[in-house]
């Protein structure tokens, strides 16, 4: 049994997608299971990675976890998870832990203390970090669609932004493939991209231009305030600012794992292009 966290992201609905393909047997934990559209005959559970006391009904029978976490309880978790006789979590994590000072960062600090307590357990932990999602692009989607401009901060910040999709196959080869177990992989879209230029991409797929506009940090991060807390908004801003002007290198981890090559930006905003035009 291979116990899905996080049942309502993007990952974990494409990876209960490719398991069930496989005839994988798979349970979906959630927060708020009732909130699951899950197909017919897929098993749920409550799970509230915050709250230790929902760890042994949803690991009863596990044997592998996909697990998206944060820091708390995750020792806990761990513990509890070993106990139950799950002998493989596939974490999601995230690259920002390879950075120059990742425990000064507060969201690079949260995956890499995470990242910590599994690799402290007993159970065998696969790691994948991935860099920026395409699917962060979903945040201009209301600016772009009601014709507003869209706010960057930093216009020339590089990333290699990797379709979510990719990310599933990636997990699910790591939960299939006993040649995975145990590795840390890094991964990214196919190229390396500005601001600017992922902005170009989407106006060339939903056919009209995009008009943008060069803000202060502080700026941003006021229009932001309703949705992405203050300390988690100055991260961002300056992992931005570290990429300003500095192009990354896509590593190819996802054909290694996949057997094809990572899936294009534009292929993302082909498959969400309803997003940016209602």
């Amino acid at each position: 049994m291979i116990l899905i966290t996080g049942g309502r992201g993007a990952v974990a609905t494409h990876l209960l997608t490719l398991l069930r393909e496989h005839g994988a047997p798979v349970r979906v934990a959630s927060s708020a299971p009732a909130e699951l559209d899950l197909p017919e005959g897929v098993p749920s559970v409550a799970l509230d990675l915050t709250d230790p006391a929902t760890f042994p009904a949803a690991l009863a029978g596990v044997t592998s976890v996909f697990l998206y976490a944060t820091a708390d309880h995750v020792t806990e978790f761990a513990d509890r998870a070993a106990e139950a006789g799950v002998d493989h979590i596939v974490l999601l994590s995230s690259s920002s832990v390879l950075g120059p000072h990742p425990e000064d960062d507060l969201l690079a600090a949260s995956h890499l203390d995470v990242e910590k307590a599994l690799l402290a357990s007993p159970v065998a932990t696969t790691i994948l970090r991935p860099g920026a999602f395409a699917g962060n692009a979903g945040g201009w989607a209301w600016s772009i669609a009601s014709g507003v401009p869209v706010s960057l901060p930093f216009p020339g910040a590089y990333a290699e932004p990797v379709h979510e999709k990719d990310v599933a196959e990636a997990a699910f080869a790591a939960l299939t493939d006993p040649r995975h177990r145990g590795g840390r992989f890094t991964l990214t879209g196919p190229a390396t991209m500005t601001f600017s230029e992922q902005i170009d991409q989407l106006a060339a797929v939903i056919g009209r231009p995009i008009a943008t506009k060069r803000v202060a940090p502080e700026e941003w991060k006021s229009e932001m305030s309703a949705y992405i807390p203050g300390p988690y908004a100055d991260a961002l801003l300056n992992w931005w600012e570290s990429n300003d002007g500095k192009p990354g290198e896509p590593t190819g981890v996802v054909e290694g794992l996949t057997g094809h090559p990572a899936r294009a930006f534009a292929t993302w905003v082909a498959d969400h292009a309803a997003d940016f035009t209602r």
